[in-house]
């Protein structure tokens, strides 16, 4: 029988390899941060194939032992609303994408549970974690799972209409039509947002943000899908929404109140617009 320790440790091989990261932290901190500490009791449902969309699919593990959430699986948090733990392999690539360091600053949209949390508070330690999730029962499970982590601060609140501290990075959990200007905002320079753009029904892309001297550059990077932010999911009727290829193709972005749109951009929605330049204004990377 496997125990669960070496599953942990041969599971967070498997993130660090997904992650293509050069930082062996990120391998370490998948295999101290225990994932069923987050679940909750198990047994625990996985959420296989476009259960997301159809509702079926979803499978009862065989009993509570957590050897077998040490998969790249879905578990559910609240099956009824569509919540889950989240895919490891893909959030091993984001967050190895955002590169934490030390001492940096995080910003958490969309906590769940706390686990992402966790491994960002590892992986910035002694640096600060603040944590928002807007659903009630998960903001209190995720306070409890992360109260043995000093550096970790969780907010039940809105990202939307809070304000949030100066942040080296901004991980984003929840699908925006655009980020708030008070997210970009937020971002200390040479800062990283992550965030799941999905402009469209048919539009989801992953973007990784970082806060250069010229601008904020934009790289969309794979497709994502993740639940509607609640504020920030829904564009007006004025938008310019860009099809999948538009939104490939934009490389920075910009608030309508610094520069107007041009010619370049790929979106417009609300106080932001995506343009195909890069923010040094040179021409779109092939």
């Amino acid at each position: 029988m496997t125990s669960v320790e070496d599953a942990r440790k041969f599971y967070a091989q498997l993130m660090a390899a997904n992650a293509g990261s050069a930082d062996p932290r990120l391998e370490q901190a998948f295999a101290t941060v225990p994932r069923e500490a987050f679940l909750g009791p198990g047994p625990w449902t996985v959420v296989a194939g476009r259960a997301l969309i159809t509702g079926k699919g979803r499978i009862l593990t065989p009993s509570d032992d957590p050897v077998h959430i040490y998969q790249d699986v879905l578990v559910a948090l609240d099956a009824d609303k569509g919540i889950n733990n989240g895919e490891p392999s893909l959030h091993a690539m984001w967050i190895g994408k955002t590169a934490p360091r030390n001492g940096e600053t995080v910003t958490h949209v969309g906590a769940g549970t706390g686990y992402y949390t966790a491994l960002l508070a590892r992986l910035v330690s002694p640096g600060r974690v603040t944590a928002f999730e807007l659903e009630a029962d998960l903001a209190a499970r995720a306070t409890e799972n992360l109260s043995a982590y000093d550096n970790v601060t969780v907010v039940h609140g809105d990202a939307v209409t809070h304000d949030l501290p100066p942040s080296d990075i901004i991980y984003v959990n929840a699908g925006v039509v655009a980020p708030p200007v008070a997210w970009l905002r937020a971002l200390k320079p040479g800062g990283r947002m992550i965030f799941p753009w999905r402009p469209a029904e048919s539009v989801g892309v992953a973007v990784m943000v970082t806060r250069t001297e010229q601008g904020f550059a934009c790289d969309p990077f794979m497709r994502s899908w993740f639940i509607p932010c609640v504020g920030a999911s829904v564009a007006n009727s004025a938008a310019k929404i860009p099809d999948r290829q538009k939104a490939a193709s934009s490389r920075s972005i910009w608030l309508t109140a610094d520069r107007p749109p041009d010619r370049t951009a790929t979106a417009v929605i609300g106080d932001v617009w995506f343009s195909s330049q890069t923010p040094g204004g040179g021409p779109k990377r092939q």
